[in-house]
């Protein structure tokens, strides 16, 4: 059984992790497909979103701990080998969604812990199921947040609640996360996947070349000041009025029809 199950509805990839027994942690076959998974969603123009989510009623429980139990015996590796390590094998996702253009929703099923509420705080948008929890518990087994959780989540719930999460380990449930805007809706457990592939249906019929070209902007302005994200913006402007989803979109505002985009 492979470690990453990935299926696809219409325009929709839904990538799903795929160790139930082990709820979900990682490994380096999950990583190494959710990586390839990727790249091939980004480079094939008949998909427009990419639905993340986990097998069972767990979502990702985080690194596989197995993997460690060693670490303190013989042979254990080099400080420089586990640099290595975490950024060859553990921060290659990181990259690869870095890279992703279309957007990437999160279908949280259940409990996010550690390098597994990390790779929910890559994507996009976040879904939970009521059932879901969320906890960023690397201190708790004495590691610091090691997949990009200092990264992300102060730039989602703000700098204090982020220290908060981070120094204590402690879970949040999912209308907790509501309200803080780790996620964004919250749905009963049964409604959760039908409620999400629908959003992403819904996004997928949209201007593919717009849609990656906010998701751009949007990403890059967090990084540069007014002048320079509105400059970007001209420059990215012109090029968009040029296609031809740009005039099918005033065409069929014009006509009061939906809109049909090529993605040209």
């Amino acid at each position: 059984m492979a470690d990453l199950d990935v299926s696809r509805e219409g325009r929709v990839v839904i990538a799903r992790l795929n160790r139930p027994e082990k709820k979900n942690a990682q490994s380096e076959e999950m990583l190494d497909a959710l990586c390839s998974a990727l790249r091939a969603a980004n480079d094939d123009p008949g998909v427009g979103c990419v639905v993340l989510t986990g097998a069972g009623d767990a979502f990702c429980s985080g690194g596989d701990l197995g993997r460690r139990a060693n670490d303190g015996g013989g042979g254990a590796p080099t400080p420089l080998e586990r640099m290595d390590r975490l950024h060859g094998v553990t921060h290659r996702v990181a990259r690869a969604v870095e890279e992703f253009e279309k957007p990437l929703i999160a279908a949280v099923n259940g409990s996010a812990v550690g390098a597994g509420m990390d790779l929910a705080l890559m994507c996009d948008i976040r879904f939970a199921a009521a059932s879901a929890r969320f906890a960023e518990a690397y201190v708790k087994v004495g590691l610091l947040p090691g997949n990009g959780g200092c990264y992300f989540l102060p730039r989602i719930v703000g700098v204090a609640r982020a220290l908060e999460l981070l120094w204590t380990g402690d879970f949040v449930d999912a209308s907790t996360a509501l309200e803080v805007g780790l996620v964004s809706r919250v749905y009963d457990d049964e409604r959760l996947m039908a409620e999400t592939l629908a959003f992403a249906a819904r996004l997928s019929e949209g201007p593919p070349v717009q849609q990656r070209e906010i998701k751009k902007l949007l990403y890059q302005s967090l990084h540069t000041d007014l002048r320079t994200s509105l400059r970007a913006v001209s420059a990215h402007m012109a090029v968009i009025q040029s296609t031809d989803d740009y005039r099918e979109a005033i065409a069929a505002y014009k006509e009061r029809r939906k809109p049909v985009f090529s993605g040209k």
